[in-house]
């Protein structure tokens, strides 16, 4: 069975603060990239309102998961008045202590935030890293 986990969530934006959200963005990304290379993917979409946030971040297995929740929790505080959590959907098998760390960023970011789990049935994945 395929060990890769992808993880999505949506925000909205709050009024005026779209700024200080790019700003959190760029350091979020700075405290990632050196910290985590075993990261396949870490992606973060504005709609065209910019009222809408989405993070796309495509793990190689469940530890690496564990690592950027660790890594990347002190840049989730950032946001805590900037944005407001919506959903987050887990594509994959993550351990019991991110399942917790998850619901914590969900209690942070967004009160009604839900987190859903989608546990894996069948499946493959064919991802090819580029050279560093």
């Amino acid at each position: 069975m395929d060990s890769t986990i992808v993880y999505i969530d949506e925000s909205e934006v709050r009024p005026g603060q779209l700024d200080e959200v790019k700003s959190a963005i760029d350091a979020l990304v700075a405290l990632i990239e050196p910290s985590e290379p075993q990261l396949i993917a870490y992606s973060i979409y504005l709609d065209e309102s910019a009222r809408r946030m989405r993070v796309v971040a495509v793990h190689p297995d469940a530890a690496s998961m564990e690592l950027h929740m660790n890594v990347g929790g002190p840049g989730f505080r950032r946001f805590e008045k900037l944005i407001d959590l919506r959903s987050i959907d887990v594509f994959g098998a993550p351990s019991d202590n991110v399942r917790r760390q998850l619901d914590e960023k969900a209690k942070m970011l967004g009160a009604s935030a839900r987190v859903t789990i989608h546990e894996p049935h069948a499946g493959l994945a064919r991802l090819v890293r580029r050279a560093r």
